[in-house]
């Protein structure tokens, strides 16, 4: 089969998590090539007709989607899928119509909330609301503010938390930290506790859940706020970096939980359509109520990410991995 894996156009003087595509698209690549396929590579632009071009030259079967963003603006990442549908070409990962309801973290919230899926309170995003919470009271608490496009942690710090606010107190100041979040942003309720990643992979019989993880802030002193923020994510120079290890061995009392993990991740599968792979984000509480964060549906597959870690937990390999998203393209 002819595949033609098509990623963020990438340059030199990118930051490391606009450079870390290159890494998947190497991992891709190998994947595809070991399974016997005839792998090319496209760097994704707003040149649609050249893109369309590239593909019909190049007699393309079928197109492994590893697009994040556009023009660095990931607000856009959905606009390859829909590309492809019109064409039309089957492509790996979500649909154009999920991604995009994944994407918009606040419009994932909604559909979450209209399912009775957990999902912290918010309030947001600007521009673009009134500023009034929606899946909560008004209550003070602590907010963490996060970019409503943008993944990979990006504009996310210590910074990012308010403490002891209203909704009146917090959705102001919304417009002045739009700027460095991609341009749109919302406030959220931060639950302190533990925080999970499930990863799901599709599969003949349906999606599988794989082997939950939990972040460990190890180390962390009483003034440090337990998130993975941009700095654990990307600067290796950084304490958070090397020390949020994630576990898979859990002891029996936490079986309960990691169940209702693992079925509100799949809920969530189905609720909003994805297909191929997944990540759901979660954070639980000190009562042990389970939240989902955001549900990411093209997570990162570079070698050294938590969905490769939790295919090697399960056993699977990478190789399998890309055959079953290869398989479930559509």
């Amino acid at each position: 089969m002819k595949v033609a894996i098509v990623h963020d156009t990438v340059v030199d003087s990118d930051s490391l998590d606009a450079r870390d595509v290159l890494v998947q698209a190497d991992a891709v690549a190998g994947a595809l090539l070991r399974l016997g396929h005839d792998v090319s590579r496209i760097s994704c632009s707003l040149d649609l007709a050249g893109i369309q071009q590239t593909l019909q030259d190049l007699k393309v079967d079928r197109v492994f989607n590893l697009v994040e963003s556009i023009g660095g603006q990931g607000r856009l990442i959905h606009l390859l899928p829909f590309f492809l549908d019109a064409l039309p070409l089957p492509y790996t990962g979500a649909p154009a119509e999920a991604m995009l309801l994944t994407s918009n973290k606040t419009l994932a919230k909604r559909w979450m909330a209209a399912a009775d899926i957990p999902t912290p309170a918010w309030i947001g995003p600007w521009p673009g609301s009134d500023g009034i919470v929606q899946g909560g009271n008004d209550n003070k608490r602590t907010w963490i503010v996060k970019s409503v496009w943008e993944h990979a942690s990006i504009g996310l710090g210590p910074q990012s938390l308010i403490f002891d606010a209203t909704a009146d107190a917090v959705f102001p100041g919304l417009a002045e930290r739009a700027a460095s979040l991609g341009g749109a942003c919302f406030a959220e309720a931060f639950v302190a506790g533990r925080e999970f990643n499930l990863s799901l992979l599709a599969g003949e019989n349906g999606p599988t859940v794989l082997p939950p993880a939990e972040i460990i802030f190890d180390g962390y002193s009483e003034a440090m706020p337990r998130i993975v923020d941009y700095r654990a994510k990307w600067d290796e120079t950084a304490f958070e970096y090397h020390h949020t290890p994630r576990r898979f061995v859990f002891p029996p009392s936490d079986s309960d939980l990691l169940e209702s993990l693992n079925a509100i991740a799949l809920r969530c599968w189905h609720h909003f359509g994805l297909a191929g792979y997944a990540r759901v984000d979660f954070r639980v509480d000190g009562n042990g109520n389970p939240f989902v964060l955001e549900i990411n549906a093209n997570p990162c597959i570079a070698p050294d990410a938590g969905f490769a870690a939790a295919l090697e937990y399960a056993g699977l390999s990478f190789d399998d991995a890309v055959r079953r998203i290869l398989t479930d393209a559509c």
